[in-house]
């Protein structure tokens, strides 16, 4: 029984001695092997065996590129103003042995350098510039924090400032004045807007008014060509037809009543030809007689 005990026993060693020799990193890790408390290897992804009980595998480190966002730090300005930033920091763990060995914490590390450099840098600048030059800021961040994260092991790809958030009065401030351009640029638009209607409609009426006037130039041509012609016609009837004074006296009586229709027409003008046409015209009709009396038998004749 005590042999039985003792072969267990011996077996459970050798399992446990085999299990801590052998070691399975994952992609995209890395292992730290301290043999007898000293540096010894960097463990690849992939099997690994290692020394039970000598070495010593510290916790594995992440290859890949991380993100931690800081809390917002209140930074004072050049202008004495104290705004609020939020950072991004996105970075990458290169050398893991320098990582475990150079720096205690290196994210607690970024975060403070991170702080400590974006005070020095907004320090520098306006409000104004701070709220209008992010890219600047980030790669101002991005360099300075790579060349100091650098002997740590770890690169600092990217720096993003996720807010910037000025005093609140300062905000209500910029609000008024963006309102105030706002509705600066809707009125400048507004009179565009009106400047070019009361163009567009004067050039409306003046094409109007050209098009009406040679329209009516037009009517007046074409009036007084067609009244030309009908005095011609009339002109070319008259010599052919080789009209007497009677006729015209004719005609012009037949004429007379529109003459007379107009309400303004006050006074005639009858030229001495038609009176002597008229003259001529009456001795030409025949006096009516006067009708016979019947005789009276009674009176005597004479």
């Amino acid at each position: 029984m005590a042999t039985l005990i003792v072969l267990i026993v011996v077996a459970v060693v050798v399992l446990v001695t085999l299990s801590r020799g052998i070691r399975i990193i994952p992609q995209a890790r890395a292992g730290v092997v301290e043999r007898l408390g000293r540096y010894q290897r960097t463990l690849d992804p992939g099997l690994a065996l290692v020394i039970p009980y000598v070495d010593r595998v510290r916790p594995l480190i992440d290859l890949r590129e991380q993100v931690v966002s800081f809390p917002p730090q209140p930074v004072i300005t050049e202008d004495n103003l104290v705004v609020n930033i939020d950072t991004v920091i996105y970075f990458q763990v290169t050398d893991p042995k320098a990582a475990s060995y150079e720096i205690a914490d290196y994210i607690a590390a970024i975060e403070q350098l991170t702080v400590t450099t974006l005070r020095n840098v907004i320090g520098g600048m306006t409000l104004e510039d701070t709220l209008t030059s992010r890219d600047k800021i980030s790669g101002a961040l991005r360099v300075a924090l790579d060349e100091a994260t650098g002997k740590w092991g770890v690169r600092v790809n990217r720096v993003e400032l996720k807010a910037v958030d000025p005093p609140a009065s300062i905000q209500d401030a910029m609000e008024k004045q963006m309102r105030a351009e706002r509705d600066r640029r809707a009125a400048i638009l507004t009179a565009e807007g009106v400047k070019q209607s009361q163009i567009l409609t004067a050039e409306g009426e003046k094409q109007s008014a050209i098009l009406r006037a040679e329209g009516q130039r037009e009517s007046q041509i074409l009036e007084a060509e067609g009244e030309a012609r009908a005095i011609e016609t009339v002109f070319d009837a008259i010599h052919r037809g080789d009209a007497d004074p009677k006729l015209l006296a004719y005609q012009y009586l037949q004429t007379l009543p529109q003459i007379a229709d107009g309400e303004a027409s006050k006074v005639w003008i009858i030229p001495s030809e038609i009176t002597q046409a008229l003259s001529n015209i009456a001795g030409v009709i025949p006096k009516p007689q006067p009708p016979a009396r019947p005789s009276d038998p009674d009176r005597p004749a004479q």
